[in-house]
This record gives C-alpha cells, sequence and structure tokens, in this order.
C-alpha cells in the first residue's frame, strides 16, 4: 500500500484499484489533451462519446454480454432499481422474491407499492445465514418475474447456483459481487448492479437487460426516467449521465480486462476468502456467521463471544490500519469486505493482526 492508505474493508463505497487512482490522478486537470477533467466536460462532447462507447464496449467484452442486451448506465443506486424493477416488469401485477437477507427485504418492501410480491423461498428462520433451496420453488404462472439479490452484503451469502424460475424472467441484484466472477448473462432477463461496491464511486447503477424486457406501455405513473427504454433507445444519454462515474468504471473495466477477466477474479477472490474463512473456522474467539455451503466471496461477516468485544476488536482494527471491519448497524458484529480491489496481501495481514489479537486477548 502506498501513500499512507489503509486496508479498507468497506462494504461500499469500497476500495478502487490503486493503479485506476493512479491514473485518474494522472488525468484529473487534463484528460488526454483535452484540457479540462472529465467532471468538467460536456456530455455531449465527442470526448466524452468515446469514454462512455468504450465503457460499454468493455464491458460487453468482459461478461461475454449477447448482443439482445442492452447496458444501461442508470444515475441512483440500489433504491432506484428497487423501484424501477417492478415499474418495467409488472404486467399482470405479480412477482415472485426470494428473501435472503437486508437487501432483498427492502426490494420486497419497494415492490409491494405496485403489485402483489410472493415471497417464494426465506432465509429468516437463521436469521438469514443460509440460501434456502430453489430447486422447485412454487411460482404461479401469472408471475411477471422472479427477483434474487445474488449476493447479500450485510449478512453475507451468495448463490452458487441460480433458482429453477420455472420459466420466468430471473432478475438479479449483483451489487456487492459484480465483475467478481464469471456469469452468463443470458440466464437473466435483468441484472442490475449498484456500482460503488466493486466497480466504481456512488452514484449509479449498470442494468443490463434483455431486449423484448423493454417497454412502451407502461402505466401512466411510471417516470419517463424510470422507464429503462428511454435509456436503451438515447444510449443511456437521456439526460446528463453520470459522467465521472461511467469514466471511473471505464477505467476498471480495462483493469480487469488486463488482468485476466472474470475467471482470473473468480480465481483470486476464491483464494482470499478461502484465507479468512480458514482462520475463523479454526479461531476459537471468532466464528463465522454463514453455513459454508452459502458463504460470501465479497463479505465476510464474524463475531466475536460479545458486542463489547467485537467493539474493542473493531478499534484495534482501526487503529493498526484496518478500516471499516464493523458490521452493520443492522446486524452488528464485524464484516470484511474483500472486493476484487482488496489485495490478497490485504487478506494476509488482516488475519496476522487477527491472530495476534486473539493470543493477546482471547
Amino acid at each position: 500500500m502506498k501513500y499512507g492508505r489503509c486496508y479498507n474493508f468497506s462494504a461500499g463505497p469500497a476500495m478502487m484499484p490503486e493503479e485506476v487512482l493512479e491514473e485518474i490522478a494522472a488525468e484529473m486537470l487534463n484528460y488526454q489533451g483535452s484540457g479540462m477533467c472529465v467532471m468538467e466536460m460536456s456530455h455531449r462532447s465527442k470526448v466524452f462519446e468515446t469514454i462512455r462507447n468504450e465503457a460499454e464496449a468493455d464491458l460487453r467484452r468482459l461478461m461475454n454480454i449477447p448482443d439482445n442486451y442492452k447496458v444501461l448506465f442508470v444515475q441512483g443506486g440500489g433504491t432506484v432499481q428497487f423501484a424501477m424493477v417492478p415499474m418495467n416488469l409488472m404486467k399482470n401485477g405479480v412477482a415472485c422474491y426470494l428473501e435472503t437477507g437486508a437487501w432483498s427485504k427492502k426490494a420486497i418492501k419497494e415492490a409491494q407499492k405496485y403489485g402483489e410480491v410472493r415471497i417464494v423461498a426465506s432465509s429468516a428462520d437463521k436469521n438469514f445465514s443460509y440460501i434456502p433451496d430453489c430447486s422447485d420453488l412454487d411460482i404461479p404462472d401469472n408471475a411477471d418475474y422472479v427477483y434474487i439479490c445474488e449476493n447479500e452484503t450485510i449478512h453475507g451469502t451468495t448463490y452458487f447456483s441460480l433458482p429453477d424460475t420455472k420459466g420466468k424472467i430471473l432478475v438479479s441484484d449483483q451489487s456487492s459481487m459484480f465483475l467478481s466472477r464469471p456469469c452468463d448473462v443470458s440466464r437473466y432477463g435483468l441484472i442490475w448492479a449498484g456500482v460503488q461496491k466493486n466497480v466504481g464511486p456512488a452514484g449509479m447503477a449498470i442494468v443490463i437487460i434483455r431486449e423484448d424486457l423493454l417497454r412502451d406501455d407502461l402505466p401512466q405513473f411510471v417516470p419517463t426516467y424510470m422507464n429503462y427504454k428511454t435509456h436503451a433507445d438515447s444510449d443511456s444519454m437521456y439526460n446528463t449521465p453520470n459522467c465521472w462515474d461511467i469514466y471511473c468504471c471505464g477505467k476498471v473495466f480495462k483493469y480487469l480486462l488486463k488482468n485476466g477477466g472474470l475467471e482470473a477474479m473468480d480465481a483470486r477472490n476464491r483464494e482470499k476468502a478461502a484465507i479468512l474463512y480458514d482462520f475463523l473456522d479454526r479461531s476459537r474467539l471468532f466464528s463465522g456467521t454463514v453455513e459454508a455451503k452459502d458463504r460470501s466471496l465479497m463479505n465476510v461477516p464474524f463475531v466475536t463471544p460479545s458486542k463489547e468485544q467485537d467493539a474493542a476488536v473493531v478499534a484495534a482494527c482501526k487503529a493498526a490500519g484496518f478500516d471499516n471491519l464493523k458490521g452493520h448497524r443492522s446486524v452488528g458484529g464485524l464484516r470484511a469486505s474483500i472486493y476484487n480491489a482488496m489485495p490478497k496481501e490485504g487478506v494476509e495481514a488482516l488475519v496476522r493482526f487477527l491472530t495476534d489479537y486473539e493470543k493477546e486477548n482471547g
């Protein structure tokens, strides 16, 4: 780590690759001879048009996105998408949601404003510490789509196999695992991700939507901006987009392509997660909170025997240069988010520190 930077285990906004930050810093006052920062330039300029087009092309290459899917850059994060999904996809007014943690619960609450929501599987009985069996879900014939939060940032669970949707459209919130592993886009009708967790700065979501799901016949109450077709028809340039976010995300896409793509990221992320989970499994002081088969590779929640000791560990970690390890306010404990940009060395250093802490305080 350089420039006096800490190891930042925040769940989002989160770490970005240092190489990318250095490129951004070098271009801050004069982007590639334009004489201005990207934050200052017109979104209608040829310079920015190239930035946007390259970002989309690189993302398509990274994910092997089929030609019949649109890539949208939409202002706002998950809170906006919780509403846009039901607004755009509810035709019969019925949708199926899998309840696996805090973020799927928020999506459910928002979708209930626009139609009937059926919770077809839930892990609430064990405080969202596992992913429920999704092999034979009770999905009604009139369901418009099936919705999952593919990686629950707060509770630290992830899907390693997708649910059987009985032929219905699969919608996935991939925010905290986006671009962390290969993804067969053709298995989804819609993927969305708030970029502030594993890709770029806060303030934007990326939406990947199959073209046949774009609609002209939305209800009158749906604002123009909240129609996915608005963004698809205008190449995400209907209004002034989040130019800075598109630029930064584009840098990350190029970084990922240069460093082996999503297969390489998957291998690195599995290796990093194994280092931390192996420590937690053998520790006498610290313990993980998620069933082993469903553990997230991105967000690792863990606890000590008491809330007081949790707080003491968080404080000690921060003093030692490991920041943002406090668990989400709704669940407590500790949480290490180890996204793509977290180097293996950061996880190894954290484990060494926790090992020493346990020897001294366990």
